[in-house]
């Protein structure tokens, strides 16, 4: 029985015994298939009187399976504890799941901020931080200032946003001269394990790069590509989203499309099928691809969604989370260590789930 089923419960009546009212069922649930998958004897004893109640609107469930994220999670705790700078973790917020994370055996973390402050929140909470790496650091930027030089040294491997503002910390990361770029496009991507959907889902970039060029999708879709590589995902389809399917002079996300698709075709971006412009649900769904004619090996099977730009990934990601049940991991590429960004409204397993990714690509040597 999976998700999607349809369930039909069948229940006879077996034995009755008169004397007491004890009555066996036999119980039977079927599948849309007519395939038995649950079955079962049930015992019970009937009312001697007709017995009425008024009716009671049952509420609603949604049942889901986050298999990935659970795979996600058990593939990171599968090695030693990563060094983690946590910049300005002053609230339960950001300092209580990386205090799980450590728990977890996926972090090291070295809490960056106010020493005061963050002893308080930790005695508020509950959580003994006397065996945890503390560095006093009087504000925000002073904190992620400290954290991207532990990363230039290479004590830390990782970065995890506290409770500051993303440019607060990003301002840091990406300072000329002592900072952690690359030659990469620094970008965001969130990899989300949707109930509905067959497959991991990466969508970029939500957080980082408002209003992109060509060249930095070009680097936005690389970097989500090396992803998906990390992920085990040998050939990830690529799909580059737009409104249309088709190219129109009018709207620059349908020529930024079929530009990234004709890079890939030279070699420009490397080890993933590109395909676009494609609307969402030619891109996730293979009977509106169909419906409208689109032949393609990446439309209704997308495992990378680039959007046009942040405020659409935002928008995306977010009614992904809240309106279709999925969990979601974050992590800024591009640097030279993975940074976890996580938002205030981000669930304790989100946090978890985006340490684990952040955790599984710091192993893996290839954050930049």
């Amino acid at each position: 029985m999976s998700i999607g089923d349809t369930i039909t419960a069948t229940v006879t009546v077996h034995e009755k015994k008169r004397e007491k009212g004890d009555v066996t069922l036999d119980c039977v649930c079927t599948n849309q298939n007519g395939d038995a998958v649950i079955t079962g004897t049930a015992f019970t004893r009937a009312p001697t009187e007709k017995v009425r109640v008024k009716r009671v609107t049952l509420p609603y469930v949604r049942v889901g399976r986050h298999d990935g994220t659970r795979a996600l999670l058990a593939r990171a705790a599968g090695g030693a504890a990563v060094a983690t700078a946590v910049v300005y973790p002053v609230d339960a917020a950001s300092l209580l799941p990386a205090l799980d994370a450590a728990t977890a055996g996926l972090i090291a973390p070295i809490l960056i901020g106010p020493a005061s402050r963050i002893q308080a929140v930790a005695m508020a909470a509950g959580a003994d931080i006397t065996a945890v790496r503390l560095i006093d650091a009087p504000d925000g930027p002073a904190a992620a200032a400290h954290a991207v030089a532990l990363a230039r040294t290479g004590e830390v491997a990782l970065l995890m946003k506290g409770d500051l503002h993303t440019e607060e910390l990003m301002h840091a990361v990406v300072g000329s001269a002592a900072g952690l770029r690359t030659t990469r496009r620094i970008s965001h991507v969130y990899l989300m394990d949707v109930p509905d959907y067959p497959r991991p889902l990466l969508v970029t970039d939500a957080a980082i790069n408002i209003t992109p060029t060509l060249a930095d999708k070009a680097g936005i879709v690389q970097n989500a590509i090396d992803l998906a590589h990390v992920m085990g995902i040998a050939q990830p389809r690529v799909a580059i989203l737009a409104a249309v399917e088709i190219v129109n002079d009018r709207m620059r996300s349908t020529l930024d499309a079929a530009a990234l698709c004709k890079m890939a075709d030279r070699g420009q971006i490397t080890g993933g099928l590109l395909d676009g412009p494609l609307a969402f649900d030619s891109a996730i769904d293979e009977a509106a691809a169909a419906e409208k004619g689109i032949v393609s090996p990446v439309a209704g099977r997308a495992d990378i969604l680039v959007v046009p730009d942040l405020e659409a990934g935002n928008m995306l990601a977010k009614q992904l989370s809240f309106l279709s049940g999925a969990e979601a991991a974050g992590i800024v590429l591009g640097a030279t260590v993975p940074i976890i960004l996580t938002s205030r409204a981000d669930s304790a397993r989100t946090r978890l789930a985006s340490c684990a990714l952040g955790v599984v690509m710091a192993r893996s040597g290839k954050a930049a």
